[in-house]
């Protein structure tokens, strides 16, 4: 490419964004653009808009001002299936599990890829399967779904995501319900994820799944202040007691960093 050569719209941008929850400012004048293949980690005190910014990015809630780009193009001007063949999104919280095999769910996944009408294909089904072994739900396939642990009805959530192959990822807690092995399991999925090119923007309540697996961190203040940068940058003591209101410290072992509440 040439120096004076255009460069790619960001996969997900913000512009002037301003969260509002009764009528109190949350988040104001949000400017970030998050690059194909990027993980963008957000975090915040509960109550401080992180959900609420996902909803804002996924077009699912309406900003109190600025506006959202997908792939460059103003979100408000596309259709729930034009969304929803570039973007998906895990909410924090599931609405209760509908009585279909765990497949058929995933399956969904596969919607906006099609007609309204048509029936799942096997290429459809290939990739639901995958998504499936994914996140080593394979084996359960054909159970009912509401009769998956929370965690296993989780991670099947996060399968029916994959299926969809968007573009941008939008992960509201997504290790809600999830031990520790299967935590460590879903980041290095979200990692995958970003290596085979999509961009990931996922909330947590630990910073130090942000410091170990993200390449740049959002910390949303509550009210109104943002701030942005890579994980070297903002994921410090000084940031994080001022973001938690809660003393932190950081040991540092083995050329690694542990940032650890006090």
């Amino acid at each position: 490419m040439s120096s004076g050569a255009a460069l790619p719209p960001a996969a997900l941008s913000s512009r002037g964004l301003r969260v509002e929850a009764g009528g109190a400012l949350l988040l104001g004048g949000l400017d970030i653009d998050v690059a194909q293949g990027e993980l963008l980690a957000v975090l915040g005190r509960n109550g401080a808009g992180k959900s609420l910014l996902l909803h804002s990015l996924a077009g699912l809630r309406a900003p109190a001002g600025g506006e959202v780009l997908l792939q460059g193009r103003a979100l408000a001007s596309m259709t729930r299936r034009e969304i929803a063949r570039q973007l998906g999104f895990l909410p924090q919280d599931a609405e209760p599990p509908p009585q279909v095999p765990v497949l058929e769910w995933v399956l969904g996944g596969r919607y906006a890829h099609g007609s309204e009408w048509r029936w799942p294909s096997a290429d459809d089904h290939r990739i639901a399967t995958e998504a499936l072994r994914r996140v080593q739900l394979e084996s359960l396939s054909q159970r009912w779904l509401p009769t998956l642990s929370g965690g296993e009805q989780r991670r099947a959530a996060l399968a029916t995501l994959l299926a969809q192959q968007p573009a941008v990822m939008l992960l509201d807690e997504p290790t809600n319900h999830l031990d520790p092995r299967q935590i460590a399991s879903v980041m290095q999925l979200a990692r995958e994820t970003c290596q085979a090119g999509s961009a990931v923007i996922v909330t947590l309540h630990d910073p130090q799944l942000a410091n170990r697996w993200a390449d740049r961190v959002l910390l949303l203040h509550g009210d109104g202040a943002w701030q942005i940068g890579t994980t070297a940058e903002v994921l410090n003591p000084a940031a994080l007691t001022r973001l938690y209101d809660t003393p932190f410290t950081e040991i540092r072992n083995a050329g690694r960093s542990v940032l650890l509440q006090e």
